[in-house]
């Protein structure tokens, strides 16, 4: 075993846990919703300090895992865009982009996943709705309460599951 494979599991949300995505939720408050448009300005968000301190401290005691609910085709511009925050290099679990259950399905079935093997010490996201369902599964949870609430996006999370 190595010595990474012993340390406990972060797990940290993106979308408004360690990227502010205010500037794009115009695209989710359009009729249509235009996800396309969405997901393609996420390489712009400004990270939520917050969030990356957050990730950096807990990378000292533990292995920083990313859940997210964005489509697996968002995957370079995520890893480009982690690496640009200076962010702990982690493993990234994202949606398949055919998934569209709501996010507190989808990512309590990796969180579960992952506690198999290791324990999962924290998750940390702004989804009230996942983090009421992982708290309900026995997870620890710090709920991300650092930038601001979109209605839009909550509603899409939700019903859609898109993010």
């Amino acid at each position: 075993m190595t010595e990474s494979s012993e340390r406990p599991i972060a797990v940290f949300d993106l979308d408004n846990t360690l990227a502010d995505t205010a500037h794009r939720q115009r695209f989710l408050e359009a009729k249509p919703r235009d996800w396309d448009a969405f997901f393609a300005a996420a390489s712009a968000d400004p990270p939520l300090d917050e969030g990356v301190a957050l990730a950096r401290a807990s990378a000292e005691e533990c292995e920083i895992v990313y859940l997210t609910g964005r489509p697996e085709r968002c995957r370079r511009d995520t890893l480009d865009w982690l690496s640009a925050q200076g962010l702990p290099q982690g493993r990234v679990f994202m949606r398949r982009d055919a998934d569209r259950r709501p996010a507190r399905y989808s990512k309590l079935e990796i969180l579960r996943r992952l506690a198999r093997d290791r324990e999962v010490r924290v998750l940390v996201d702004d989804d009230e709705v996942v983090c009421a369902d992982a708290e309900r599964a026995g997870f620890r949870v710090l709920r991300a309460r650092w930038a601001e609430r979109s209605a839009a996006l909550t509603d899409a999370q939700e019903r859609e599951g898109r993010t």
